[in-house]
Parts: structure tokens; sequence; C-alpha cells
């Protein structure tokens, strides 16, 4: 069974965001192992430098680095990576293993995004769209497209 692992920062505190993650999180259990990790985000100004965002970026990424599993598979979540059908999702998904891979990670970022050390480190940056989310709603809707992708690999009648 493959083991996913969600790293994500920000603040998760409208319960409704919460529910939506948790039921998709509950499904998940029948297709593999899933743990998330929350980081708290570094706090700016209200019109931060340049600078003042590197240096958030920077603490997230050793936050980031020390939650990500040694072994997996890594995908950081980023607007300019590659986009990718939930058919051809699954197919990573299902690729893995004979890859010597037993887990897939994925990250997203704090609002100011993901440092590139962190990109870099990833084996796959993959964006979901050219449109910008808010972060807890792209959290679900990421958990969505994990679970969908599981369920096209098992064959079930979710994916339409």
């Amino acid at each position: 069974m493959l083991s996913v692992d969600l790293v994500y920062l920000g603040n998760e505190k409208e319960k409704y965001y919460n529910e939506a993650a948790d039921e998709y999180i509950k499904r998940l259990s029948a297709y593999c192992s899933f743990k998330q990790k929350n980081i708290k985000d570094e706090r700016l100004s209200n019109e931060p430098s340049q600078n003042e965002i590197n240096a958030a970026l920077e603490k997230e990424s050793k936050k980031i680095f020390e939650a990500l599993p040694d072994r997996s598979y890594k995908i950081a979540m980023c607007v300019e990576g590659k986009q990718m059908s939930s058919e051809e999702l699954a197919q990573l998904f299902d690729s893995l293993p004979s890859r010597g891979y037993s887990g897939i990670s994925f990250v997203i970022g704090s609002s100011c995004g993901l440092a590139e050390k962190v990109k870099k480190s990833c084996d796959l940056r993959l964006s979901v769209s050219k449109m910008t989310f808010p972060h807890k709603l792209f959290r679900v809707m990421l958990l969505e497209q994990i679970y969908r992708a599981f369920t096209i690999n098992a064959g079930s009648k979710y994916h339409k």
C-alpha cells in the first residue's frame, strides 16, 4: 500500500474546509496510509519587502524539509508546475512502486509560495491550474484529486 504525505503551510481555522478535508482523508484510508503535517507559516508585515518574503520562505523551507519523509516521491505544488489530467496522476501513482518508491509526498507552500530550494529538491513540480486558489480550498481540491487517482487505479465508478 502506497503511503501519502501532505505537508502544507497555513492556518486551517474555517471548520467547513476541515470537514471537507476530513471526508477525503477518511475515504483515502481504503487506498493508502495517509498523513498530513500542517506547518505554521511565517508572519509577514502588511506590505512585505522581497527580502522579508525571502527570509520567510527560507524559514519555512527548513520546516518543510524536517516534515518530508526521506524516501518518498516528492511533489511541489506550484503554479509554474506541469499540469496533468486525473488519469495521468493515477498513472504516476501506479508507476511509483516499480520505480522504487513506497510513498508520495505533496507540498503546498504558504501564500508566498515555496522557496526555490524546496522546489528543486522535489521530483516533480505540479500545477492544477493557472488560476489562483485560496490555500485552504486548494488543500481540499488536492485531497480530492489524490482520492480520484486511487479510485481510477482501483476501477471505481467514482471517476466518470
